[in-house]
């Protein structure tokens, strides 16, 4: 369980042995992954931005790869043809806005991009995303 309550194994295998180790749950609960079950990941990608990049080895050890922008919205967007992913939020860091871009304009039309370190319930930087295309929702904090 992870900061925030949520399911973060630590698995040899790293994010995919994850969505794997959830896929095989749901099968043997008897359901269907992707008709009956599908998956919302939080990224929380702000945590593992490093000088530029995203470093995977800070939570997948030294097999974790280091990515660029660029090859972080390729792998997420490979996540998402691969699993039935139908919302990714945070999967760029909030100040990662050409990242952002690359991604939305890579899975936007298919997966929820859920904007909520980048958008930070703040007027200004939601009209920024509008304006440029970034993300396609956000997280209202009341």
């Amino acid at each position: 369980v992870g900061d925030e309550g949520g399911f973060a194994p630590n698995l040899a295998g790293g994010t995919e042995d994850a969505l794997d180790s959830i896929k095989l749950a749901v099968e043997k609960a008897g359901y269907t992954f992707g008709e009956d079950i599908k998956i919302a990941l939080d990224c929380a990608a702000a945590e593992f931005y490093v000088d530029g990049k995203y470093d995977y080895t800070k939570f997948e050890g030294e097999t974790g790869k280091v990515r660029t922008s660029a090859e972080q919205a390729e792998y997420l967007a490979e996540l998402a043809s691969k699993y039935p992913i139908i919302s990714i939020e945070d999967g760029m860091d909030e100040n990662d806005w050409n990242g952002w871009k690359v991604l939305t304009d890579k899975i936007g039309d298919k997966v929820q991009l859920v904007g909520d370190d980048l958008f930070v319930t703040n007027v200004e930087r939601l009209s920024r995303g509008i304006e440029n295309g970034i993300a396609n929702s956000i997280l209202i904090k009341v």
